[in-house]
């Protein structure tokens, strides 16, 4: 058994090695501006090319049949594509067809139907694109609000989850697989689940308990997380597969591909839109454990969980969403550039990436031969161009839409490729097609042109799903358990009272604490503040972060109406205190929070952050 690990480590070796001349230094021919506007529009043809052929000849079935121009059910009959492309439609500015299939959806969809359905797959997809939807149509800022919209798909996505709830009654909180929406959990329902299927639902759920203010969806989902974590090995790794009832692992290989992948993903956006700190800490702690025992610069292995002895020396295609989540949100951008290119190398030599890539026999793994349409070597594209503004990735992008257009297009759709080798179709098209390949290729482009978008110059930051769906952290959503407890916090009540002290903030524009920027994004040098966020546009930089600030406060998710401070100004140096301000934040800090602050209590009353 020794013998054949050390072979596999030196076919490894080998193939970094060979790997590295794979990929290119600099890749020829560079998009140009108006290059990249016809490419952003050539984009938006293919999303209509599926849009439309899904809905001539598909709709009210979930998926369409792009060969045969055919629709077909596949994860419960509940016109899932259209549900899964409604923030798509918006994104695009679309008002009309986004109105229409919003009132549509909202009168005809109905989910007291005899059947089984994914609790993954149904909570990413339609509980996740009826929220996105929601956010939408129901608010004037994101311009797309609906007139005679009356939260209608809030209502869907309540009855849909009240559904669902069932699947979660388990000895260790991690819920079955599969669940039957009119009859809850089967008798013989399969007490195995994957990790991802029980760790990657924590924002649709996350976000519907602060919409309805109702807490047992946040809070099953986060009892899942913990079912999970608390399984994990000595070595902070976490299989790919669990018995939900006995918590014992029955597939013990560890990676961030296949059945995993989204546990990790939603960890670090869970603590980003919610503020939930235990979610940051596990984060913190799974990346730090995968980083040391799965990563083989650039790529990724499977290894046992307990011994971390390799398993699979393979790339995953969904490994490929990894230096995305590393750049933008983890702030590790070196090691992602050098993955995305390792990834990208496979996709220039096939047209596309199979769903396996032996990395020591350098061929597709036998049986994992296709590409279903997948996002998420786009999505790491999308993200690392975000942060970097290297034209690479524009480069990137383009090969991708020729591969798509050249290797994909049928006549109603796209198709998926059966075999990667020599491109052969396949009659089927999944929904995140629409809800995440284009979404992230038009962006792409979209951001080189000079974006005009609801993500980059609407109201909030977005977080997006493992299905590409937007989330906005809106105060509602970020805020809801800070609120009343500090001036212009969201206040359900409408009627809060804050005493409003200060004490010395430094404010020094010479000062970074540490800090590197990437085009509009910046990390922080602090350990707890391991991540990309988008930063707001000031004249100078708050040194550090104070320890009282909230999470809201932190990743600037400020929302106040403007307010004349000069009252309160005057009022705080009254009071020997001192206030620092610049024309676009302003921090006031109570000397109290200091010295609590050291006893490691922190006092979230203390701290506000205003935009001016």
């Amino acid at each position: 058994m020794e013998v054949v690990i050390a072979n596999v480590k030196l076919l490894l070796h080998l193939f970094l090695i060979l790997g590295s001349l794979l990929v290119p230094e600099t890749l020829a021919d560079g998009v140009t501006p108006i290059e990249a506007k016809h490419l952003r529009d050539e984009v938006r043809g293919m999303f209509y090319h599926a849009f439309d052929g899904y809905m001539e000849h598909a709709f009210p079935l979930d998926e369409l049949r792009p060969l045969t121009c055919e629709g077909e059910d596949t994860l419960g009959g509940y016109a899932l594509t259209l549900i899964d492309s409604l923030d798509m439609l918006a994104l695009l500015g679309d008002r009309e067809r986004f109105a229409s299939s919003v009132e549509w959806i909202g009168k005809n969809l109905r989910f007291d139907i005899n059947k089984t359905v994914s609790v993954f797959e149904t909570s990413i997809r339609v509980l996740g694109g009826l929220l996105s939807a929601h956010l939408i149509a129901s608010d004037y800022a994101t311009g797309m609000r609906i007139p005679s919209y009356d939260n209608e798909l809030l209502d869907l996505a309540e009855e849909l989850g009240q559904r669902l709830l069932p699947a979660f009654d388990t000895p260790t909180g991690i819920p079955f697989g599969s669940v039957n929406l009119l009859h809850g959990v089967d008798d013989h329902e399969s007490k195995i689940t994957s990790t991802a299927g029980g760790g990657t639902l924590t924002l649709e759920f996350g976000v519907l308990s602060r919409l309805t203010d109702d807490p047992i969806f946040e809070q099953v989902t986060k009892n899942s997380v913990r079912g999970i974590w608390a399984r994990r090995s000595k070595l902070n790794l976490v299989g790919a597969h669990i018995n939900v009832f006995t918590g014992e692992w029955t597939q013990k290989d560890a990676g961030i591909g296949t059945s995993i992948d989204s546990f990790y993903e939603y960890l670090l956006k869970a603590y980003l839109l919610f503020g939930d700190e235990e979610y940051l800490f596990i984060f913190q702690e799974a990346y730090g454990a995968a980083m040391h025992y799965l990563y083989k610069d650039p790529w990724y292995v499977e290894v046992n969980m307990d011994s971390a002895a390799i398993v699979w020396p393979l790339f995953n295609s969904l490994q490929a969403f990894w230096p995305g989540l590393q750049v933008v949100l983890a702030g590790d951008i070196d090691p992602a550039i050098r993955t995305h290119a390792a990834f990208f190398s496979v996709w220039k030599r096939y047209g596309f990436t199979p769903e396996g890539f032996n990395l020591a026999t350098l061929s597709v793994q036998h049986g994992q031969k296709s590409y279903p349409l997948r996002p998420e070597l786009i999505e790491s594209t999308y993200w690392l161009y975000k942060a970097t503004r290297n034209p690479r990735y524009l480069d990137a992008g383009r090969d991708m839409i020729a591969s798509l257009q050249y290797g994909a297009r049928c006549p109603c759709g796209y198709c998926h490729i059966v075999d990667v080798e020599f491109h052969k179709k396949e009659d089927h098209m999944e929904s995140f097609f629409l809800a995440e390949t284009v979404k992230y290729l038009w962006l792409l482009f979209d951001l080189a042109v000079g974006p005009d978008n609801l993500v980059e110059n609407g109201p909030y930051k977005y977080i997006f799903s493992t299905e590409g769906h937007l989330l906005p952290a809106t105060p509602q959503i970020s805020l809801v358990r800070e609120h009343c407890t500090y001036f212009g916090a969201y206040c359900k009540s409408g009627d809060f009272k804050v005493e409003y002290h200060a004490s010395v903030v430094s404010v020094d524009p010479q000062e970074t604490n540490g800090s590197r920027f990437y085009g509009n994004w910046v990390r922080t040098g602090l350990p707890s503040e391991s991540s990309f966020l988008e930063s707001t546009p000031i004249s100078g930089l708050i040194k550090g972060l104070c320890p009282g600030l909230s999470h809201g406060q932190k990743y600037g998710i400020t929302h106040l109406a403007s307010t004349d401070t000069t009252q309160e100004n005057e009022s705080a140096n009254q009071r020997g205190s001192t206030v620092v301000q610049s024309h676009s934040v302003v921090v006031v800090r109570d000397q109290s929070a200091a010295s609590s602050s050291e006893d490691k209590n922190n006092d979230h009353d203390n701290v506000q952050l205003s935009n001016k």
